[in-house]
């Protein structure tokens, strides 16, 4: 299994700003669909993960913009697992245009139960999609 896992994305006319570049939000957004095609990628598909009972929260977010990207523009976002502990987990994320890196980010995940019951220790699904840590960025 590759360390990361790189996701291409299709910057849409309608995610670019007044400035002529992707409007802040739309980079989450970004690492959202990247993290679910990285988990299918590992054998993990999202919908499974909910039948099992487990759902995963965003608590924590960190982004850093370096150059800013526009419409029509190919970029790729790059997917590595940064951390695992009990209960939470962080992916590094990376968005390269031809090579340069554009912005770099770090989000940490919470497993949950779908019941609503809270959260929970992260099941041997999860963990084995993760698979061991490889951060992108430095800690």
């Amino acid at each position: 299994m590759a360390d990361v896992f790189l996701h291409p994305v299709n910057v849409r006319y309608l995610e670019v700003d007044a400035q002529g570049v992707v409007f802040n939000s739309w980079y989450l957004a970004y690492f959202d669909d990247a993290m679910t095609a990285f988990l299918l990628d590992r054998g993990l598909r999202y919908r499974d993960m909910i039948e099992a009972g487990y759902d995963v929260q965003l608590v924590r977010s960190e982004i850093d913009w370096k150059a800013g990207i526009g419409w029509g523009d190919e970029i790729v976002v790059a997917v590595s697992t940064a951390k695992v502990g009990r209960t939470s987990f962080a992916l590094d994320f990376e968005v390269r245009r031809s090579g340069e890196v554009t912005c770099t980010g770090r989000t940490v995940y919470v497993v949950v139960a779908t019941d609503g019951s809270g959260k929970r220790e992260i099941p041997p699904l999860i963990a084995d999609a993760l698979g061991e840590p490889s951060p992108l960025l430095a800690p």
